[in-house]
Protein backbone atom coordinates (compact mmCIF):
# COMPACT_ATOMS: atom_id res chain seq x y z
CA UNK A 1 0.00 0.00 0.00
CA UNK A 2 1.80 3.11 -1.37
CA UNK A 3 1.90 5.97 0.62
CA UNK A 4 3.85 9.54 0.79
CA UNK A 5 5.31 11.44 3.44
CA UNK A 6 6.16 15.16 2.71
CA UNK A 7 8.74 16.85 4.02
CA UNK A 8 7.89 20.94 2.90
CA UNK A 9 10.70 22.72 1.41
CA UNK A 10 10.32 26.55 0.16
CA UNK A 11 12.84 28.10 -1.77
CA UNK A 12 15.01 31.55 -1.93
CA UNK A 13 12.09 32.59 -4.01
CA UNK A 14 9.31 33.19 -1.75
CA UNK A 15 6.95 33.21 -4.22
CA UNK A 16 7.77 29.76 -5.49
CA UNK A 17 7.29 27.00 -2.43
CA UNK A 18 8.72 23.78 -3.33
CA UNK A 19 7.87 20.17 -1.84
CA UNK A 20 10.44 17.20 -1.45
CA UNK A 21 8.21 14.12 -1.31
CA UNK A 22 9.86 10.76 0.32
CA UNK A 23 8.24 7.70 -0.45
CA UNK A 24 7.25 5.00 2.85
CA UNK A 25 5.83 1.47 2.72
CA UNK A 26 5.11 0.22 6.79
CA UNK A 27 18.63 20.14 28.44
CA UNK A 28 16.84 22.99 30.24
CA UNK A 29 15.61 20.59 32.81
CA UNK A 30 16.41 17.94 30.99
CA UNK A 31 17.28 14.50 32.20
CA UNK A 32 20.88 13.74 31.84
CA UNK A 33 22.23 12.36 28.15
CA UNK A 34 25.42 11.27 28.36
CA UNK A 35 28.60 12.81 26.86
CA UNK A 36 28.17 15.38 23.74
CA UNK A 37 30.32 16.19 20.94
CA UNK A 38 29.76 19.22 18.98
CA UNK A 39 27.99 19.48 15.71
CA UNK A 40 30.81 18.54 13.18
CA UNK A 41 29.83 14.89 14.80
CA UNK A 42 26.80 15.21 12.81
CA UNK A 43 25.51 12.62 9.96
CA UNK A 44 25.98 15.53 7.42
CA UNK A 45 29.37 16.18 7.96
CA UNK A 46 31.50 13.82 9.75
CA UNK A 47 33.99 10.41 8.34
CA UNK A 48 33.21 7.41 9.80
CA UNK A 49 34.90 4.66 11.07
CA UNK A 50 33.63 1.74 13.02
CA UNK A 51 33.90 -1.93 13.74
CA UNK A 52 31.52 -4.44 15.59
CA UNK A 53 32.43 -7.16 18.11
CA UNK A 54 31.15 -10.46 17.64
CA UNK A 55 27.52 -11.19 19.01
CA UNK A 56 27.70 -13.21 22.57
CA UNK A 57 25.50 -16.03 23.01
CA UNK A 58 24.99 -15.90 26.78
CA UNK A 59 25.14 -13.32 29.74
CA UNK A 60 28.56 -13.36 31.85
CA UNK A 61 29.40 -11.54 34.64
CA UNK A 62 33.17 -11.05 34.82
CA UNK A 63 36.04 -8.60 35.84
CA UNK A 64 36.91 -6.41 33.56
CA UNK A 65 40.01 -7.31 31.79
CA UNK A 66 42.49 -4.89 31.72
CA UNK A 67 44.90 -4.12 29.21
CA UNK A 68 45.84 -0.60 29.54
CA UNK A 69 48.50 -0.60 26.28
CA UNK A 70 45.99 -1.47 23.79
CA UNK A 71 43.16 1.09 24.90
CA UNK A 72 45.87 3.70 25.36
CA UNK A 73 46.66 3.09 21.73
CA UNK A 74 43.34 3.18 20.54
CA UNK A 75 42.74 6.40 22.11
CA UNK A 76 45.50 8.03 20.20
CA UNK A 77 44.66 6.72 17.10
CA UNK A 78 41.42 8.38 17.97
CA UNK A 79 42.94 11.72 18.70
CA UNK A 80 45.27 11.49 15.77
CA UNK A 81 42.30 11.01 13.57
CA UNK A 82 40.47 14.35 15.07
CA UNK A 83 44.21 15.97 13.90
CA UNK A 84 43.80 14.76 10.36
CA UNK A 85 40.41 14.75 9.80
CA UNK A 86 39.33 17.83 11.69
CA UNK A 87 36.37 15.21 13.08
CA UNK A 88 36.92 16.66 16.99
CA UNK A 89 37.54 13.82 19.65
CA UNK A 90 35.67 13.31 22.86
CA UNK A 91 36.60 15.82 25.52
CA UNK A 92 39.39 15.16 28.43
CA UNK A 93 36.41 13.48 30.82
CA UNK A 94 35.89 11.89 27.91
CA UNK A 95 38.95 10.08 26.60
CA UNK A 96 39.59 9.32 30.74
CA UNK A 97 36.49 7.43 30.72
CA UNK A 98 37.39 5.74 26.83
CA UNK A 99 40.58 4.81 28.60
CA UNK A 100 38.80 2.28 31.24
CA UNK A 101 35.30 1.37 28.96
CA UNK A 102 35.53 2.18 25.10
CA UNK A 103 37.63 -0.26 23.72
CA UNK A 104 37.84 -3.77 25.88
CA UNK A 105 39.82 -6.28 23.38
CA UNK A 106 40.79 -6.49 20.01
CA UNK A 107 38.13 -8.23 18.58
CA UNK A 108 36.31 -5.00 19.07
CA UNK A 109 39.05 -2.75 17.03
CA UNK A 110 39.64 -5.23 13.99
CA UNK A 111 36.41 -6.85 13.41
CA UNK A 112 33.43 -5.80 10.35
CA UNK A 113 31.24 -2.86 10.36
CA UNK A 114 28.64 -2.24 12.04
CA UNK A 115 24.85 -2.34 10.46
CA UNK A 116 23.74 1.55 9.89
CA UNK A 117 20.50 1.15 8.26
CA UNK A 118 17.56 1.09 10.59
CA UNK A 119 15.11 -1.33 8.97
CA UNK A 120 18.25 -3.93 8.89
CA UNK A 121 18.69 -3.05 12.60
CA UNK A 122 14.88 -4.02 12.86
CA UNK A 123 15.13 -7.43 10.89
CA UNK A 124 17.71 -8.99 12.39
CA UNK A 125 16.42 -7.32 15.97
CA UNK A 126 13.35 -9.63 15.58
CA UNK A 127 13.13 -12.87 18.09
CA UNK A 128 13.52 -15.60 15.11
CA UNK A 129 15.79 -18.16 14.43
CA UNK A 130 15.22 -18.61 10.43
CA UNK A 131 18.69 -19.55 8.66
CA UNK A 132 16.95 -19.56 5.46
CA UNK A 133 15.28 -16.00 5.14
CA UNK A 134 18.57 -14.48 6.32
CA UNK A 135 20.63 -16.09 3.60
CA UNK A 136 17.60 -14.45 1.41
CA UNK A 137 17.68 -10.88 3.55
CA UNK A 138 21.74 -10.31 3.40
CA UNK A 139 22.18 -9.85 -0.49
CA UNK A 140 19.32 -8.05 -0.96
CA UNK A 141 21.13 -5.95 1.61
CA UNK A 142 24.03 -6.05 0.33
CA UNK A 143 22.65 -4.52 -2.90
CA UNK A 144 23.51 -1.04 -0.85
CA UNK A 145 27.05 -1.63 -1.12
CA UNK A 146 26.91 -2.28 -4.40
CA UNK A 147 25.40 0.93 -5.53
CA UNK A 148 28.40 2.62 -4.16
CA UNK A 149 29.98 1.62 -7.87
CA UNK A 150 29.67 4.50 -10.13
CA UNK A 151 27.67 4.37 -13.17
CA UNK A 152 25.65 1.32 -14.46
CA UNK A 153 28.99 -0.51 -13.44
CA UNK A 154 27.40 -1.11 -10.15
CA UNK A 155 24.78 -3.27 -11.66
CA UNK A 156 26.57 -6.23 -12.67
CA UNK A 157 27.27 -6.62 -8.56
CA UNK A 158 23.39 -6.01 -8.05
CA UNK A 159 22.57 -8.52 -10.68
CA UNK A 160 24.51 -11.06 -8.36
CA UNK A 161 23.27 -9.91 -5.09
CA UNK A 162 19.98 -10.69 -6.89
CA UNK A 163 21.18 -13.71 -8.58
CA UNK A 164 22.07 -15.18 -4.53
CA UNK A 165 18.62 -13.93 -3.02
CA UNK A 166 16.80 -15.62 -5.56
CA UNK A 167 19.10 -19.25 -5.11
CA UNK A 168 18.32 -18.92 -1.25
CA UNK A 169 15.26 -18.37 -1.86
CA UNK A 170 14.63 -20.90 -4.19
CA UNK A 171 16.13 -23.29 -2.22
CA UNK A 172 14.48 -22.35 1.28
CA UNK A 173 11.48 -21.75 0.89
CA UNK A 174 10.03 -25.08 2.01
CA UNK A 175 12.03 -24.41 5.57
CA UNK A 176 10.88 -20.24 5.31
CA UNK A 177 7.19 -21.47 4.93
CA UNK A 178 7.49 -24.02 8.05
CA UNK A 179 9.20 -21.23 10.13
CA UNK A 180 5.74 -18.90 9.57
CA UNK A 181 3.85 -18.88 12.83
CA UNK A 182 0.48 -20.91 12.12
CA UNK A 183 -2.00 -17.82 12.54
CA UNK A 184 -0.13 -15.88 10.12
CA UNK A 185 1.09 -18.33 7.40
CA UNK A 186 -1.35 -17.21 4.85
CA UNK A 187 -0.20 -13.59 5.24
CA UNK A 188 3.37 -14.65 5.04
CA UNK A 189 3.07 -16.33 2.48
CA UNK A 190 1.49 -14.44 0.30
CA UNK A 191 4.31 -11.80 1.11
CA UNK A 192 6.71 -14.61 -0.38
CA UNK A 193 4.93 -14.63 -3.64
CA UNK A 194 4.99 -10.72 -3.72
CA UNK A 195 8.75 -11.06 -3.15
CA UNK A 196 8.91 -13.86 -6.01
CA UNK A 197 7.60 -11.31 -8.52
CA UNK A 198 9.75 -8.47 -7.00
CA UNK A 199 12.60 -10.34 -7.82
CA UNK A 200 11.94 -11.33 -11.06
CA UNK A 201 11.10 -7.44 -11.74
CA UNK A 202 14.49 -6.42 -10.54
CA UNK A 203 15.89 -8.33 -12.80
CA UNK A 204 14.06 -7.08 -15.33
CA UNK A 205 15.23 -3.57 -14.20
CA UNK A 206 19.19 -4.47 -14.46
CA UNK A 207 18.56 -5.79 -17.79
CA UNK A 208 17.59 -2.55 -18.78
CA UNK A 209 20.28 -0.90 -16.90
CA UNK A 210 17.97 1.62 -15.42
CA UNK A 211 19.65 1.96 -11.91
CA UNK A 212 17.92 5.01 -10.50
CA UNK A 213 15.21 2.43 -9.85
CA UNK A 214 17.13 -0.32 -8.31
CA UNK A 215 17.26 0.96 -4.48
CA UNK A 216 13.35 1.37 -4.77
CA UNK A 217 12.67 -1.78 -5.59
CA UNK A 218 15.38 -2.93 -3.22
CA UNK A 219 13.71 -1.27 -0.66
CA UNK A 220 10.28 -2.83 -1.55
CA UNK A 221 11.81 -6.33 -1.81
CA UNK A 222 13.35 -5.83 1.89
CA UNK A 223 9.78 -5.27 2.99
CA UNK A 224 7.99 -8.18 2.07
CA UNK A 225 11.74 -9.66 3.98
CA UNK A 226 10.48 -8.04 6.86
CA UNK A 227 6.81 -9.00 7.38
CA UNK A 228 7.86 -12.68 6.22
CA UNK A 229 9.92 -12.38 9.20
CA UNK A 230 7.66 -10.36 11.65
CA UNK A 231 5.16 -13.42 10.16
CA UNK A 232 7.69 -16.05 12.08
CA UNK A 233 7.20 -14.79 15.11
CA UNK A 234 4.11 -16.57 17.41
CA UNK A 235 3.02 -14.27 20.09
CA UNK A 236 4.75 -12.43 22.22
CA UNK A 237 8.40 -14.36 23.11
CA UNK A 238 8.40 -14.26 27.11
CA UNK A 239 7.46 -13.11 30.24
CA UNK A 240 8.51 -9.29 31.87
CA UNK A 241 9.98 -9.23 35.69
CA UNK A 242 6.37 -9.56 37.26
CA UNK A 243 7.51 -5.68 39.00
CA UNK A 244 6.48 -4.51 35.66
CA UNK A 245 3.76 -6.55 34.08
CA UNK A 246 1.05 -4.35 35.06
CA UNK A 247 2.75 -1.21 33.60
CA UNK A 248 2.16 -0.61 29.79
CA UNK A 249 3.81 -3.46 27.56
CA UNK A 250 4.42 -2.97 24.13
CA UNK A 251 4.31 -6.40 23.17
CA UNK A 252 5.78 -6.46 19.75
CA UNK A 253 5.88 -3.41 17.55
CA UNK A 254 3.98 -0.28 16.68
CA UNK A 255 4.53 2.18 13.86
CA UNK A 256 4.28 6.02 14.88
CA UNK A 257 4.23 9.60 12.58
CA UNK A 258 5.66 12.33 14.51
CA UNK A 259 4.88 15.61 12.34
CA UNK A 260 7.30 18.64 13.63
CA UNK A 261 6.43 22.26 12.33
CA UNK A 262 9.90 23.62 12.52
CA UNK A 263 10.11 27.33 13.14
CA UNK A 264 13.25 29.87 11.85
CA UNK A 265 14.14 27.96 8.91
CA UNK A 266 13.70 29.35 5.56
CA UNK A 267 14.25 26.13 3.82
CA UNK A 268 12.01 23.62 5.83
CA UNK A 269 8.44 24.20 7.20
CA UNK A 270 7.27 21.21 8.71
CA UNK A 271 8.63 17.33 8.80
CA UNK A 272 7.00 14.12 9.39
CA UNK A 273 8.97 11.22 10.53
CA UNK A 274 8.11 7.60 10.88
CA UNK A 275 9.28 5.84 13.80
CA UNK A 276 9.18 1.88 14.72
CA UNK A 277 9.12 1.31 18.35
CA UNK A 278 10.21 -2.09 19.09
CA UNK A 279 8.66 -3.75 22.35
CA UNK A 280 10.22 -7.57 21.48
CA UNK A 281 13.05 -5.80 22.75
CA UNK A 282 12.07 -2.91 24.99
CA UNK A 283 8.66 -3.72 26.28
CA UNK A 284 8.52 -1.22 29.19
CA UNK A 285 9.97 1.38 27.31
CA UNK A 286 8.37 0.87 23.91
CA UNK A 287 4.61 0.74 26.19
CA UNK A 288 5.67 3.75 27.95
CA UNK A 289 6.12 5.83 24.77
CA UNK A 290 3.11 4.48 23.16
CA UNK A 291 0.59 5.15 25.82
CA UNK A 292 2.03 8.54 26.48
CA UNK A 293 1.55 8.97 21.82
CA UNK A 294 -2.05 8.04 22.80
CA UNK A 295 -2.80 10.60 25.77
CA UNK A 296 -1.33 13.01 23.53
CA UNK A 297 1.26 13.89 25.78
CA UNK A 298 4.13 15.59 23.24
CA UNK A 299 1.51 16.92 20.88
CA UNK A 300 2.47 20.86 21.12
CA UNK A 301 5.73 20.49 22.85
CA UNK A 302 8.87 21.62 21.81
CA UNK A 303 12.45 20.56 20.82
CA UNK A 304 14.41 21.19 24.07
CA UNK A 305 17.84 19.80 22.81
CA UNK A 306 19.11 20.35 19.61
CA UNK A 307 23.12 20.62 19.94
CA UNK A 308 23.84 18.53 16.86
CA UNK A 309 24.68 15.24 18.60
CA UNK A 310 20.71 14.74 19.53
CA UNK A 311 17.72 15.59 19.33
CA UNK A 312 15.28 15.51 22.49
CA UNK A 313 12.46 16.68 24.16
CA UNK A 314 9.62 14.74 26.22
CA UNK A 315 10.46 17.59 29.49
CA UNK A 316 6.90 18.89 30.57
CA UNK A 317 6.24 22.43 31.98
CA UNK A 318 6.35 23.19 35.54
CA UNK A 319 8.62 21.45 37.95
CA UNK A 320 7.93 17.87 36.96
CA UNK A 321 10.67 16.48 34.83
CA UNK A 322 8.41 13.55 33.61
CA UNK A 323 5.30 12.32 33.34
CA UNK A 324 2.74 12.93 36.67
CA UNK A 325 0.17 9.56 35.80
CA UNK A 326 -3.19 11.64 37.31
CA UNK A 327 -4.45 8.24 38.87
CA UNK A 328 -1.60 8.47 40.62
CA UNK A 329 -0.21 11.75 41.02
CA UNK A 330 2.93 10.17 40.92
CA UNK A 331 5.99 10.32 38.15
CA UNK A 332 6.16 7.21 36.28
CA UNK A 333 9.29 6.00 36.40
CA UNK A 334 10.28 3.11 34.08
CA UNK A 335 13.84 0.81 34.51
CA UNK A 336 17.05 1.08 32.61
CA UNK A 337 15.97 -1.87 29.88
CA UNK A 338 18.43 -3.58 27.67
CA UNK A 339 18.37 -6.62 25.66
CA UNK A 340 21.50 -8.52 24.94
CA UNK A 341 22.29 -10.67 21.95
CA UNK A 342 21.46 -14.31 22.42
CA UNK A 343 19.18 -13.61 25.74
CA UNK A 344 15.42 -13.85 25.87
CA UNK A 345 14.74 -11.24 28.39
CA UNK A 346 16.36 -7.84 28.44
CA UNK A 347 18.13 -7.11 31.31
CA UNK A 348 16.64 -4.14 33.96
CA UNK A 349 18.03 -1.90 36.03
CA UNK A 350 21.94 -2.41 35.59
CA UNK A 351 24.06 -1.03 32.72
CA UNK A 352 26.14 -3.71 30.66
CA UNK A 353 29.32 -2.26 32.11
CA UNK A 354 28.25 -2.62 35.82
CA UNK A 355 27.14 -6.35 35.07
CA UNK A 356 30.46 -6.76 33.64
CA UNK A 357 29.40 -7.49 29.58
CA UNK A 358 31.86 -5.13 28.21
CA UNK A 359 31.58 -7.47 24.58
CA UNK A 360 27.90 -8.17 24.85
CA UNK A 361 25.54 -7.22 21.98
CA UNK A 362 22.68 -5.27 22.43
CA UNK A 363 19.88 -6.48 19.82
CA UNK A 364 18.92 -2.62 19.39
CA UNK A 365 22.88 -0.78 18.91
CA UNK A 366 23.58 3.07 18.81
CA UNK A 367 24.19 2.16 14.98
CA UNK A 368 21.85 4.18 12.88
CA UNK A 369 20.91 7.86 12.90
CA UNK A 370 18.01 8.59 14.53
CA UNK A 371 18.30 5.48 16.85
CA UNK A 372 15.70 6.42 19.35
CA UNK A 373 16.42 6.07 23.62
CA UNK A 374 15.32 6.78 26.72
CA UNK A 375 17.33 9.85 28.62
CA UNK A 376 17.56 9.45 32.36
CA UNK A 377 19.51 10.79 35.18
CA UNK A 378 22.73 10.47 35.00
CA UNK A 379 23.31 8.46 38.60
CA UNK A 380 20.65 6.45 38.60
CA UNK A 381 19.24 3.98 35.98
CA UNK A 382 15.67 3.76 37.09
CA UNK A 383 14.80 6.66 36.01
CA UNK A 384 13.85 7.61 32.91
CA UNK A 385 9.92 8.58 32.45
CA UNK A 386 9.29 10.82 29.26
CA UNK A 387 12.31 12.23 28.07
CA UNK A 388 13.35 10.76 24.74
CA UNK A 389 16.31 11.68 22.53
CA UNK A 390 17.49 10.78 19.10
CA UNK A 391 20.93 10.36 18.17
CA UNK A 392 22.22 12.07 15.34
CA UNK A 393 25.03 10.12 14.22
CA UNK A 394 26.27 6.46 13.01
CA UNK A 395 28.75 4.40 14.78
CA UNK A 396 32.27 6.77 14.35
CA UNK A 397 35.25 6.17 16.03
CA UNK A 398 34.09 4.51 19.02
CA UNK A 399 32.75 0.67 18.02
CA UNK A 400 29.43 -0.32 18.21
CA UNK A 401 28.51 -2.22 21.36
CA UNK A 402 31.64 -0.60 22.71
CA UNK A 403 31.14 3.04 23.01
CA UNK A 404 29.79 5.47 25.47
CA UNK A 405 26.02 4.48 24.68
CA UNK A 406 25.45 1.15 23.91
CA UNK A 407 24.50 -0.89 26.96
CA UNK A 408 23.93 2.18 29.11
CA UNK A 409 20.66 3.76 27.57
CA UNK A 410 17.02 2.16 27.02
CA UNK A 411 16.65 2.43 22.74
CA UNK A 412 13.29 1.42 21.75
CA UNK A 413 12.75 2.20 18.17
CA UNK A 414 14.37 3.66 15.27
CA UNK A 415 13.40 6.81 12.80
CA UNK A 416 13.25 4.68 9.18
CA UNK A 417 11.74 7.65 7.05
CA UNK A 418 13.17 11.29 7.07
CA UNK A 419 15.45 10.86 9.46
CA UNK A 420 18.03 12.69 7.72
CA UNK A 421 15.61 16.03 8.33
CA UNK A 422 16.43 15.38 12.51
CA UNK A 423 19.59 17.59 11.77
CA UNK A 424 17.28 20.14 10.65
CA UNK A 425 15.32 20.50 14.34
CA UNK A 426 16.10 23.14 16.55
CA UNK A 427 15.11 23.82 20.14
CA UNK A 428 11.92 25.53 19.97
CA UNK A 429 10.54 23.62 16.84
CA UNK A 430 7.29 21.98 17.75
CA UNK A 431 5.82 18.30 17.75
CA UNK A 432 2.66 19.18 16.32
CA UNK A 433 1.56 15.80 16.55
CA UNK A 434 2.03 11.84 17.14
CA UNK A 435 0.29 9.58 15.91
CA UNK A 436 0.22 5.62 16.05
CA UNK A 437 -0.42 4.48 12.26
CA UNK A 438 -0.80 0.50 13.34
CA UNK A 439 0.26 -1.64 16.48
CA UNK A 440 -1.55 -0.25 19.04
CA UNK A 441 -3.12 -3.76 19.44
CA UNK A 442 0.06 -4.48 20.86
CA UNK A 443 -0.01 -2.25 23.73
CA UNK A 444 -0.99 -4.38 27.14
CA UNK A 445 -2.07 -2.36 29.87
CA UNK A 446 -2.94 1.07 28.67
CA UNK A 447 -3.08 3.48 31.01
CA UNK A 448 -4.71 6.29 28.74
CA UNK A 449 -8.08 3.74 28.80
CA UNK A 450 -8.25 3.77 32.64
CA UNK A 451 -7.47 7.16 33.40
CA UNK A 452 -10.13 8.61 30.12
Amino acid sequence: MAAILSCHYFSSSPTTPKILTLPITTTNRIRSFPYSLNHSSSRRLTTRCSSQNPPQSRIQTEQRKKSFSLKECAISVALAFGLVTGVPALDVYNNANAANQVVPDMAVLISGPPIKDPGALLRYALPINNKAIREVQKPLEDITESLKVAGVKALDSVERNLRQASRSLKQGKTLIVSGLAESKKEHGVELLGKLEVGMDELQQIVESRTRDAVAPKQKELLQYVGGVEEDMVDGFPYEVPEEYQNMPLLKGRATVDMKVKVKENPNLDECVFRIVLDGYNAPVTAGNFLDLVERHFYDGMEIQRADGFVVQTGDPEGPAEGFIDPSTEKTRIIPLEIMVEGEKVPVYGSTLEELGLYKAQTKLPFNAFGTMAMARDEFENNSASSQVFWLLKESELTPSNANILDGRYSVFGYVTNNEDFLADLKVGDVIESIEVVSGLDNLANPSYKIAG
